[in-house]
């Protein structure tokens, strides 16, 4: 029986990668048992064993570069993890005795991947930012296989390019199988008007709120005849969101127009989308890429290495996006190309055709075959 042993976690964009990957093995070898190593402080302790998987703890914390006292005591705790990782990462690679094993990022990928290495198991990485991660380029040069979201990977050693392969980022099926008529029928959208989406991830942005703020306002006292999703976060700093949009004077509350929660079903307005106003994150670029929807893209400026801004370029140097840094913008910034683009829709749809041609469609097919021969080599010892 094929066993395969994944390590990321942190955020969604490195623990949903990793359950895809599981999946793609699995149409491949549906008898291979899985197990996930991550922290189980973090969002993989919740995800993975929704996902049906078994989960193996090992506490990983990054160092913090902004030295004060709260960020001296979590330095000196992430030292004490660090000292113990090594031992704990080869108790769950001994137990388990995977063939393969396979690292998407964030800090627990790290040691548990080396230390697969180390130990003459057969590995692989997956880079999912245009970026390259401190952990990627840690472990390029230990593991068997890279695999990377995109061609143009900054900061990747050129020594290690040719165990590279670009595979794309699994995206999740529900963002293929709805049209933009469906997607607005059951939003109660009309088929022949603007539909604008935006949202600034899971738990919100106070600059993209601050901002959508002021373009529902102008699409109110201009008269603009634009639909409008927005997800503004399950903070609760942002729980009052919508008295705050009525109290302006923004009718939000029975707009047919209008569209303002906290969470959505992305696949579904995304799909129902024209133009979709959103963070830089990888897995967020590429269900724009899947379906095929052009992007104003304001990237997180407190990410690791500002990763989000190269993730954004990708688009922008195709033609399927505009990349406006938060430094950059103005009261206006978002409101003047809104309504740049909603006036010219058929530079909305070059975009969006623009962002389509970006999209990797045989992503799985790509993957599989970047770790069949691992898998193959791995369980012939």
């Amino acid at each position: 029986m094929l066993k395969v042993l994944l390590a990321g976690g942190g955020t969604a964009g490195h623990v949903n990668p990793a359950l895809a990957i599981a999946e793609i093995i699995k149409e491949h070898y549906p008898d291979a048992e899985f197990c996930f190593a991550g922290n189980p402080e973090k969002l993989e302790a919740k995800l993975v064993p929704e996902a049906g998987y078994s989960f193996e703890p090992i506490k990983v914390e990054g160092f913090q570069r902004k030295l004060n006292f709260q960020n001296i005591k979590r330095n000196i705790k992430a030292v004490w993890y660090l000292s113990r990782t090594g031992s704990r990462a080869k108790q769950i690679i001994s137990d388990f005795k995977p063939d393969l094993v396979i690292g998407t990022g964030g800090y627990v990928s790290g040691p548990v991947v080396r230390k697969a290495a180390q130990m003459g198991i057969k590995t692989a990485i997956h880079e999912a930012n245009a970026f390259a991660g401190v952990t990627t380029k840690l472990l390029s040069k230990n593991v068997d296989r890279i695999m990377l979201t995109v061609e143009d990977t900054k900061n990747l050693d050129p020594s290690v390019r040719k165990k590279s392969a670009v595979t794309g980022l699994p995206v999740r099926k529900a963002f293929k199988h709805i049209s933009k008529s469906e997607a607005r029928r059951r939003l109660g959208f009309a088929d022949n008007e603007i539909v604008i989406l935006s949202a600034g991830g899971s738990l919100g942005s106070r600059v993209l709120n601050e901002n959508i703020a002021r373009l529902l306002k102008w699409y109110q006292d201009s008269g603009a005849r634009i639909n409008h999703i927005h997800s503004y976060g399950t903070y609760s700093g942002y729980s009052d969101y919508i008295d705050k949009l009525e109290a302006d004077g923004v009718k939000v509350r029975d707009n047919p127009r209008l569209i303002v929660r906290d969470y959505i079903d992305m696949p579904l307005c995304m799909a129902a989308s024209d133009l979709v106003i959103t963070r830089c994150g990888a897995s967020t670029l590429t269900e724009l890429e899947s379906v095929g929807r052009g992007a104003i893209l304001i990237p997180s400026p407190t990410v690791a290495e500002n990763h989000q801004y190269y993730n954004g370029m990708v688009l922008q140097k195709a033609g399927a996006g505009f990349v406006y840094e938060e430094k950059e913008l103005t009261e206006t910034t978002i409101i003047d190309k809104v309504a740049q683009l909603t006036e010219n829709p058929e530079k909305l749809e070059r975009l969006s055709q623009n962002a389509a041609a970006l999209f990797i469609s045989d992503t799985s097919e790509r993957i599989y075959n970047t770790l069949k021969p691992l898998i193959e080599s791995g369980r012939d010892k």
